[in-house]
């Protein structure tokens, strides 16, 4: 089990996460996943699919998003994290090292939260941010979607 940093009061990220996993995620006390890879991002990660059927095995709420690059700041990747993160929901968001699920998190939590706020709460758990932020900032002039 990789190592679990919390990012907010409902949110924590780590890296990856293998099949085994999702049983400790959920005695830990978390209600959803998150996976923010694509799938074949590297040769010994398991499918989103596969992901999917351990955390639903587990009795957890599974998400799939796949971020890269290309897509890290539209509105198709953080106005949907933004919807699953305000849920209130114990989540874990999971990518490879862990800094693109933090960047997903920071990216929507922009909308609602001053930057330095945010930027201050992933530094806190080792995620250094400063690089994003001016993307940072060009996403917390976005208006906050509603839910659903």
């Amino acid at each position: 089990m990789p190592p679990i940093r919390p990012i907010s009061d409902s949110v924590c990220i780590s890296s990856w996460l293998g099949k085994n996993d999702f049983t400790d995620v959920k005695a830990l006390g978390f209600q959803k996943v998150v996976n923010f890879r694509p799938d074949n991002e590297a040769r010994d990660q398991i499918p989103s699919t596969e992901a999917e059927t351990a955390a639903h095995e587990a009795g957890l709420e599974y998400l799939h998003i796949p971020v890269t690059r290309q897509n890290l700041f539209t509105e198709e990747v953080i106005g949907r994290a933004a919807r699953e993160f305000a849920s209130g929901e114990r989540t874990l968001a999971y990518c490879a090292s862990g800094q693109r699920a933090a960047i997903v998190w920071a990216a929507a939590t922009v909308r609602s939260h001053p930057v330095d706020e945010v930027l201050s709460s992933a530094s806190s758990c080792g995620f250094d941010l400063r690089l994003v932020r001016d993307d940072l900032e060009a996403q917390a002039v976005r208006p906050q979607q509603s839910p659903g």
